[in-house]
């Protein structure tokens, strides 16, 4: 089978990146094809797909963040809401190469929902996987700062976003992806969508809220691409966050558990803004024990997940099946979450980690404290985690349900 591979970044960035090279690397280990369109930056893998990659408008989201041309404004903005130029460009590839199916992961803001129109008219069905909650809410995340967790859009309630400036805290950005997203629904851009692979239950049942066919949404769990068994690993009191470090994240209730007390805390990870400073400002003065560590690769990071005692996940938005997770479970490490969205259908509570209440500084701080003196508890709930990507999220049992559904609806799209 020829599988075109599409998502607007093509080097690792983040869990939608990371999964992008896994699922490339398992289905050319199993004898398919791939071929790739993306977007044009010095970051990206080599390709030899590349001359047909889009040319980069930035790696902003948005067309208005930064000075820009007329024309280099034009073509962020048609990106958003529906691009010629992504449709004439992804149609030259597909009829260059001819794929069997189309796997999309991220093209919102970036490519546009153009390109599934490119794969509907040569007769190629398309299959998505959703990282996010894009369809459904223009900032992705259902979460505003000044509110927590917020799902207005989802109810219907589309001047919500405006009016409490969802996106980057400004009205104007926020009408913008309204619109788009408004437009998206007009259009009926996920009926054009032959099937959705989506990693979480919870995820699932908001896009079947949101309108989309319950037949149309295959649960389909993240897997973790080992590269390293039974890795040697140790319990050293201390506690470990990465990941981006932004309010959605929940490290403001993070650092409110830990500090004030001698429990130790590494967190790692970009800041994309001046947040970090907020953090850093909330320790002035105070005793503390924690450590910003900056970004680092995933080589580097992977030192601290063998040393840790555990990993803490304290999202205060809706993650849809966050890496982070399935990252700590294959280095035998328990993971400590917030009880919110997806992540109770991944923490097994006392078997692989255990939840706190939402914005809970206080219980986090109890469930931290217990475990650093527990370092036996934690074995075994590492241990619990580790069989889990062994059996449940490995590249195997991802693999055979994916094929399943690039099958169905090959064989579905021949007979329509």
């Amino acid at each position: 089978m020829k599988i075109a591979l599409l998502n607007y970044r093509y080097f690792i960035s983040g869990g939608p990146e990371r999964y992008l090279f896994n699922i490339k690397e398992v289905l050319e280990r199993h004898g398919h094809e791939t071929v790739v369109f993306s977007i044009k930056n010095s970051r990206n893998e080599p390709s030899p797909f590349e001359e047909y990659f889009l040319d980069s408008v930035e790696d902003s989201a948005y067309f208005a963040q930064s000075k820009k041309s007329p024309s280099m404004v034009l073509k962020s903005f048609s990106r958003m809401f529906y691009s010629f130029e992504a449709k004439r460009k992804f149609s030259k590839l597909l009829r260059d190469t001819r794929p069997d199916v189309v796997y999309m992961m991220q093209y919102h803001n970036k490519i546009s929902p153009s390109v599934i129109d490119a794969a509907r008219a040569l007769h190629i069905p398309v299959v998505h996987r959703i990282s996010d909650m894009q369809y459904m809410c223009p900032n992705a995340l259902f979460y505003t700062p000044a509110r927590g967790i917020c799902d207005d859009c989802l109810r219907g309630k589309r001047r919500s976003c405006i009016k409490q400036k969802c996106v980057l805290n400004s009205r104007i950005y926020s009408a913008i992806k309204a619109g788009a997203k408004l437009f998206h629904d007009i259009i009926g851009i996920t009926q054009r969508i032959n099937a959705f692979v989506v990693p979480a239950r919870f995820t699932a049942q908001r896009l079947a809220e949101y309108g989309i066919p319950q037949s149309k949404l295959n649960h389909v769990p993240t897997f973790f691409n080992i590269k390293e068994q039974d890795p040697l690993v140790e319990y050293q009191p201390y506690a470990l966050y990465f990941g981006r470090i932004e309010p959605a994240k929940g490290l403001t209730t993070l650092v409110n558990a830990f500090v004030d007390t001698d429990m130790e805390l590494k967190i790692i990870g970009a800041c994309t803004d001046d947040y970090i400073d907020t953090l850093k400002a909330m320790l002035q003065g105070r005793k503390h024990n924690i450590q910003f560590l900056g970004e680092m690769p995933f080589d580097r990071l992977k030192e601290h997940l063998r040393r840790c005692r555990f990993c803490i996940v304290p999202s205060e938005c809706y993650d849809n099946f966050p890496n982070v997770v399935l990252e700590s479970f294959a280095f035998k490490k328990p993971v400590v979450a917030t009880d919110l969205g997806s992540l109770p259908e991944l923490i097994d509570e006392g078997t692989t980690g255990h939840l706190f209440k939402y914005r809970d500084a206080d219980m986090l701080r109890r469930i931290s404290r217990r475990l650093m003196l527990s370092p036996d508890d934690c074995l075994a709930m590492g241990n619990n985690a580790y069989q889990l990507i062994l059996t449940k999220y490995n590249p195997e049992t991802h693999y055979n349900a994916l094929m399943n559904i690039f099958s169905d609806v090959i064989a579905s799209n021949k007979h329509s």
